[in-house]
């Protein structure tokens, strides 16, 4: 069985990552990949084969005075990725479900949406300014978790507004795509009709300006499962009130 310890260390001095290792080989406890995760945290996957082992670890390092520990448990999606990647995803503290990322974190963004599209149906809003990497982002997740992506709507290479799918397109295989600014300014009502169909299918979903979709398609924000924030730099603003304003002098995949 597999669990995720993670700790920040208090006294940073020579042999701490030794004597940990050192403490869970006499437990039993293996070590399957360990990261640091920023300065003095670090986090490790280990297993073990006895939960009274999990116990026993956690009472001996809550004793210790050079490290604390932050996380005991079994792994989530985020854990393995933050492992993975060697840094935190940076979670919304008023919204659990909403993540952020910058351009030089796509790796790990097509890691995270990847997983979430391989174990579960969700619907997945994409924010983010124009130009930014979200459709290709989308695509690459798709890969990722071995799922087909069908374009409901798009503009990535050039303006897609389907007005129906075929059945093969409606499996959990496929990812269906969605453009909010397309699907809500520039389309038909064939099109709308097909996008309100659509949004009561358990079928992985990934919108892209869910800010628009939410608003201008009169859908509650509580479809959305999960948020991704994708900007150029930590400090841009999403501001989607100039998207908004420009959307038809540009590009906007």
């Amino acid at each position: 069985m597999e669990w995720y310890l993670e700790y920040i260390i208090h006294q940073n001095k020579p042999g701490v990552l030794g004597d940990v290792a050192t403490f869970l080989g006499l437990l039993g406890i293996n070590i399957k990949m360990i990261n640091g995760l920023a300065p003095q945290r670090r986090g490790l996957l280990i297993q073990a084969d006895n939960h009274s082992k999990i116990v026993t670890l956690k009472r001996a390092l809550a004793n210790s005075t050079t490290i604390e520990v932050t996380a005991l448990r079994r792994p989530t999606l985020i854990d393995k990725i933050n492992l993975q990647h060697g840094k935190m995803i940076h979670r919304s503290e008023t919204n659990p479900n909403t993540f952020s990322f910058i351009r030089d974190d796509l790796g790990m963004l097509v890691d995270f949406l990847g997983g979430l599209l391989q174990k579960t149906c969700p619907i997945v809003g994409v924010r983010g300014m124009p130009r930014v990497g979200k459709t290709e982002s989308i695509i690459a997740a798709c890969v990722h978790a071995n799922k087909r992506w069908i374009m409901v709507s798009s503009t990535l290479t050039r303006q897609v507004m389907r007005s129906h799918l075929t059945e093969d397109e409606l499996s959990n295989d496929c990812v269906l795509v969605i453009d909010g600014i397309v699907s809500t300014f520039r389309a038909t009502e064939k099109h709308k009709q097909l996008v309100r169909e659509v949004m009561k299918l358990p079928i992985p979903k990934v919108i892209e300006h869910p800010d628009i979709f939410l608003r201008e398609g009169d859908f509650s924000p509580e479809v959305i499962d999960y948020t991704i924030e994708l900007r150029r730099n930590e400090d841009e603003e999403i501001n989607y009130e100039l998207v908004n304003q420009n959307f038809s002098s540009f590009d906007i995949s």
